[in-house]
């Protein structure tokens, strides 16, 4: 679930810092820096955890600050293909299960994924299993705050990095559009389709 990634980086320490210990100021410019934020194909970023190399330190003409080359490792969530997690429903919609593990909230459970047959219920916005026994058909509804277990079967990064005007003509309603279809910069998909998978009610209640 978690992966420590190398890094490198060019950190700039004002001077009012300069009383403090450097590895200290640089530690707390990149977890300010990093923290709490998605990098394009690598994951969210966590913690720092070690620094590895510092290069020399330069003051530019105009600038008094330091700036420093720095090598370090940060630690990353990024769940490997096929791994199992275990998390929480956060609400479910006609494109499926959207799960949180607490400090990720973008997990989706596409419908095809669920254990099938599964259907939308619309007066209860949950997707319900209509599992199969000798007796009939019973309905076991995924229903908001259950701790759900599934497989981690894609991932998907968008890059969500600032660009300039499309064109002149693009109009403001366009623009308002734009807005609106913010996508998360990481997704990632899960799938609850084979026996032990899905609400963790379902395998330990006898």
């Amino acid at each position: 679930m978690f992966v420590l990634v190398e890094m490198t980086d060019t950190v700039r320490i004002p001077p009012w810092q300069f009383e403090r210990k450097l590895n200290e100021s640089i530690a707390e410019e990149l977890n300010k820096k990093l923290a709490n934020k998605v990098v394009y194909n690598v994951g969210l970023c966590i913690c720092l955890y070690d620094i590895t190399k510092l290069e020399d330190s330069y003051i530019f003409p105009g600038d008094g600050a330091s700036h420093t080359k720095v090598h370090f490792r940060y630690v990353v969530f990024h769940p490997f293909l096929d791994e199992i997690l275990v998390g929480q429903i956060k609400s479910c919609s006609q494109d499926g299960v959207h799960v949180s593990i607490g400090f990720f909230d973008d997990i989706v459970i596409p419908p095809e994924s669920l254990q099938q047959p599964a259907k939308f219920d619309e007066t209860e916005q949950v997707w319900v299993w209509e599992y199969e026994t000798e007796e009939g058909a019973h309905d076991l509804y995924m229903d908001i705050g259950e701790e759900i277990r599934f497989r981690v079967v894609d991932e998907t990064f968008v890059d969500t990095s600032p660009t300039g005007p499309s064109s002149a003509e693009a109009s403001t309603s366009n623009a308002a559009e734009e807005v609106q279809k913010k996508e998360a910069p990481y997704t990632l998909v899960g799938s609850i389709s084979e026996p032990g998978l899905g609400l963790l009610s379902w395998w330990t209640n006898s």
